[in-house]
């Protein structure tokens, strides 16, 4: 098992579903367009969803509940600080102001369902074994940090409302009751999150078919899942390149964070794995997760509460300079860490 543990990047830059991501990003540069359906990218997100969750619940049904719980309370602890950690970088050191520093530490405290499934590919390729709550793990770490996002941009327990000054000119601060209205309903939109509740109940339905249940939907959920994400990840190449002309626009502060805080983010996920006393496998997903920013959910929520956010400047950060880094450099860097970490 020892040979089969270093993953290098080489290894990881020519599995298919990369070099497919890379042909994706080769395409959106030429100008021109992947000749699929319009929403295709959508269904195989559902379907990616569906067999993680399928397969991770399989996983989860035998884990005893003593190791399970402290892990998951461990995810939305972090997904609820990191936050705090990311709006700080970027008030101090981007000189954000303190609406777009909260929205963008909602996207970095939150995660990534495609990086995450990176990385559980490249632990299945180097043979390294993963518990099933790690997908549980994901699913906690979504909602968490957007809450903590509206509370850092409201001062004091004050959320920014869904409207604008009279003059336009800014967002009006509501107390009290209204701003907790806000924040009540982003807990709402993040717990009932279409894509969270797709990914928890196909957990749930994991856990109750077991194994002899995924046997009988091997043929769709299982022997198909290499194609689907290389296809997936086509389309979100694509997708990152057409971000990363955006992000060209960035400040250099802006980018430089974009490339530093997954690095801090793998640094915490680390340290809380060995707290925890995880395995190889769970400590590279941990910190992958730690790393990773939302570019789905986080964006849907914020857009409503925090209408005055410059989405112009977080999915090009998210989607164009974290998520491609990750892919590439970073999944096999925090492999290799969480290795040393790990023992």
């Amino acid at each position: 098992m020892d040979m089969l543990l270093p993953a290098t990047a080489l290894d990881t830059l020519l599995s298919p579903p990369i070099l497919f991501f890379g042909l994706g990003v080769v395409i959106a540069l030429a100008g021109t367009r992947i000749p699929i359906p319009e929403g295709f990218g959508k269904a195989l997100a559902a379907y990616l969803l569906v067999a993680i969750g399928l397969k991770g619940g399989v996983a989860l049904a035998g884990a005893p509940t003593g190791e399970v719980m402290p892990v998951l309370l461990a995810a939305a602890g972090l997904s609820l600080t990191m936050p705090v950690l990311a709006f700080g970088m970027l008030r101090a050191a981007a000189g954000l102001d303190r609406v777009n520093a909260a929205a963008i530490a909602a996207h970095f405290g939150s995660v990534s369902l495609v990086t995450f499934i990176a990385a559980t590919k490249l632990l299945d390729s180097q043979g390294i074994p993963f518990s099933g709550h790690m997908v549980a793990a994901l699913a906690v770490m979504e909602g968490p940090a957007i809450v903590t996002g509206l509370v850092l941009a409201g001062a004091t327990g004050a959320v920014a409302s869904v409207g604008l000054t009279a003059g336009g000119a800014g967002v009006v601060r509501v107390p009290g009751p209204s701003g907790m209205g806000t924040l009540r309903n982003a807990v709402r939109d993040a717990a009932l999150n279409g894509s969270v509740l797709l990914l928890a109940g196909a957990l749930l339905i994991g856990m109750t078919i077991g194994k002899p249940g995924l046997d009988r939907l091997a043929g769709l959920f299982v022997a198909p899942w290499d194609g689907v994400l290389s296809l997936f990840l086509l389309e979100m190449g694509y997708l990152a390149a057409a971000r990363l002309r955006e992000a060209m626009g960035l400040s250099a502060r802006l980018i430089l964070f974009g490339v530093a805080m997954p690095l801090v983010g793998c640094g915490i996920g680390l340290a809380t794995a060995r707290a925890l006393g995880l395995g190889l496998g769970d400590a590279t997903l941990l910190a992958t997760l730690c790393a990773s920013a939302s570019y789905i959910a986080v964006p849907a929520a914020i857009r409503h509460a925090l209408p005055t956010a410059d989405t112009g400047l977080s999915l090009p950060l998210c989607l164009g300079i974290t998520f491609p880094f990750n892919i590439m450099v970073g999944i096999p860097l925090y492999a290799a860490l969480a290795r040393a970490v790990a023992g």
